[in-house]
């Protein structure tokens, strides 16, 4: 699975492809065949290229919820990163039904799984309405607002694109 590994401010897209008993290592954009042991808990070797390291893992500290932070203890000193999964990047940065309402969109290509409210229904802003699969996960989309629901573009069962309009909510008059 794709991550965005953050480096400092850096950013590169990542990827380990376990298959057939191999691992690569995709770094920009470029296939890396790796060997990884787990010599003990939080400590592996990793073996690229022909060159040898050992690697010590700590769990770091992210100011972003959706980051999951690392401190890699290497020969040559200590780096701090983050890895974020891009899917939930996506939902993050949807942009649900904001502030005045306006409409849920798709954040990826999926499959809407399950409906969570109709027409003329009240939902509170951070509600889910409705349970999408995307790339073999199912993912909860929220609503911004609070409000009324005024269209349901979609049904269950609907395949849609990335930015398809998905559920309108209308907020109250102020």
């Amino acid at each position: 699975m794709k991550r965005t590994l953050l480096l400092g401010k850096d950013q590169q897209e990542v990827e380990l492809i376990h298959q057939d008993g191999a691992t690569t290592l995709v770094w920009e954009g470029e296939s890396h065949p790796i060997d990884i042991l787990e010599m003990e808990s939080g400590c592996y070797s990793i073996i690229m290229a022909g060159r040898s390291v050992e690697v010590r893992l700590d769990q770091g500290r992210s100011q972003d919820p959706e980051a999951h932070a690392y401190r890699a203890m290497l020969y040559d000193g200590v780096y701090e990163f983050a890895l974020v999964d891009p899917r939930r990047a996506l939902l993050g940065a949807s942009g649900g039904a904001g502030a005045g309402g306006g409409v849920l969109s798709s954040p990826m290509p999926g499959k809407i799984v399950k409906l969570l409210v109709k027409v003329g229904d009240a939902v509170q802003e951070g509600q889910t309405l409705l349970v999408m699969e995307a790339m073999k996960m199912q993912n909860e989309l929220k609503t911004n607002t609070t409000g009324t629901v005024t269209i349901v573009h979609v049904q269950e069962g609907a395949t849609v694109e990335t930015g398809a309009a998905l559920i309108t909510v209308v907020a109250p008059e102020a």
